[in-house]
């Protein structure tokens, strides 16, 4: 099974600086894509930034300049670096990944068990 271990959230003030980390072990035998999702109470999941294989990043519009995505291919790693916080960035973020797994074909997903930011004011 595959597994995702999520780090790095917590409470910091506006303007500060956090870095989510999220590493994935199990049977995958090509990662593919690696993101992040975040989601608030009551509100649907929404992308934050994705990573292709090939070092390829997405962001959506409301984090571009602030946040930056990276991975670590040898050690399935995904990390967010979130700069300039702000209040709206709070919510509990996830990452997810898509894989594949010997036997299988097409693309697997999974997702973090999710990791709360709190940007006070």
């Amino acid at each position: 099974q595959v597994h995702l271990v999520e780090s790095g959230g917590g409470l910091v003030q506006s303007g500060g600086s956090l870095t989510l980390s999220c590493t994935a072990s199990g049977g995958i035998s090509r990662l593919n894509a690696m993101g992040w999702y975040r989601q608030v109470t009551g509100k649907e999941r929404e992308l934050v930034g994705s990573i292709s294989s090939d070092g390829g990043a997405n962001y959506a519009d409301s984090v571009k300049g602030r946040f930056t995505i990276s991975r670590d291919k040898d050690k399935k790693t995904v990390h967010l670096q979130m700069n300039s916080l702000r209040p709206e960035d709070t919510a509990v973020y996830y990452c997810m990944i898509e894989y594949e797994i010997l036997g299988v074909w097409g693309d697997m997903r999974s997702w973090g068990q999710g990791t709360q930011v709190t940007v006070s004011s």
